[in-house]
């Protein structure tokens, strides 16, 4: 089951109370007090680990509490302090205050801990309150309540390079063609329910990471569809590939339009990533109404053509790269890097799409 979101209450451990104790042994006289502390309350600890990716384990399991302090013993033996709990999440994990929704820590590399409780102090002895003036006290310190709190997780996937369309528009055949994902594919749309992530391989050492999310749909921003609760899953990526469906009912246009308005209706930051355009579903269309299609939308995005080389990957199906890159990112950013035809089905331009994607993530990683 894929869970990114949960509730949780978390108590550390409260400390454990002091102990009120005298020394009583054969000839020895007036031995005085001699009550241990209390063991300290076990803490709340968030660690980040690769081997797990859902917050599934946290659905049955909504108060997660650490160990109470032992109490002190005589013969000033300090009480046991209580186990620290250790609470496994995935990368990508937000913990936020489940009251005011502040984001308390952000979980994102393999092995990052954060304390998010500590544990009640054990209580004093009677020891320590030995004077002159009171030899025998007879009362020792309670142990410190720890500390309880409401909070939220949420998961946001670590990818990239995110896939946007509309549904069933290829972006799990795409994402199953390039990587190891494996996800459902079938002709209907919302086939994904919930978001996928593959490691696209360039080479024998070189590799990126896509993330495929459910299909978005006209108003997904106001709560229509699968999308909305999944677009967070993008917010970390710095690149997004717009998936148009050359042969979809809905006019290109329309198609990237109603994408780029849900994808800024979300979140201003992201509709502001770096992006390119694979135009799905080519091999299904005529290769010279392809072409048309393309120069088409490039007008439509009143983008110079000049600024794009043509390169001819395979024959008739021609790959459109920005041809005058800035210096600083590698190429304008606020246009698409590149707009190509593809087809996952017969692999045309895919290898091409994989290498101008990874020079994409390559430019992001060096900024």
């Amino acid at each position: 089951m894929f869970i990114d979101s949960v509730n949780l209450t978390v108590s550390s451990g409260k400390g454990g109370p002091g102990c009120v104790a005298f020394r009583r042994e054969k000839f020895v006289l007036n031995g005085g007090p001699n009550g241990g502390d209390g063991g300290r309350g076990g803490d709340i600890v968030f660690r980040c680990e690769n081997n797990t990716h859902t917050l599934s384990a946290f659905h049955k399991n909504m108060h997660i509490k650490a160990d109470n302090g032992a109490p002190g013993l005589g013969s000033n033996m300090a009480g046991k302090s209580g186990a620290k709990k250790v609470v496994i999440v995935p990368p990508g994990t937000q913990i936020l205050d489940a009251e005011n929704g502040d984001v308390l820590a952000d979980m994102l590399e393999d092995g990052q801990e954060i304390l998010l409780l500590k544990g009640g102090k054990g209580g004093l002895g009677n020891t320590h309150f030995k004077s002159s003036t009171n030899q025998r006290p007879t009362y020792a310190q309670p142990g410190e309540k720890g500390e309880t709190k409401a909070i939220k997780l949420e998961l946001k996937l670590i990818a990239d390079v995110g896939l946007v369309g509309f549904p069933n528009v290829g972006k799990s055949t795409l994402i199953s063609t390039v990587s190891n994902a494996r996800p459902e594919i079938a002709n209907y749309e919302f086939t994904t329910l919930t978001p996928k992530l593959g490691k696209v391989d360039i080479g024998d050492f070189e590799s990126f990471i896509m993330a495929d999310i459910p299909g978005i749909i006209g108003g997904a921003s106001e709560g229509r569809g699968l999308g909305i609760q999944f677009l967070r899953h993008i917010e970390r990526t710095k690149i997004l590939l717009f998936m148009i469906d050359l042969a979809s009912y809905r006019d290109m246009q329309e198609q990237y339009e109603t994408l780029k308005s849900e994808v800024k209706a979300f979140s201003e930051k992201l509709s502001e990533s770096r992006f390119a355009i694979a135009l799905t579903r080519a091999d299904i269309v005529e290769p010279d109404a392809i072409n048309e299609s393309v120069k088409g939308f490039i007008e439509m995005l009143g983008l110079e053509p000049s600024g794009y080389s043509e390169l001819d990957f395979d024959t008739n199906l021609p790959f459109y790269i920005q041809s005058t890159p800035e210096k600083e990112l590698g190429y304008d950013m606020n246009k698409p890097y590149f707009i190509a035809p593809i087809s996952s089905a017969t692999h045309k331009n895919i290898d091409a799409l994989k290498h101008a994607l990874f020079d994409l993530v390559q430019a992001d990683r060096r900024r």
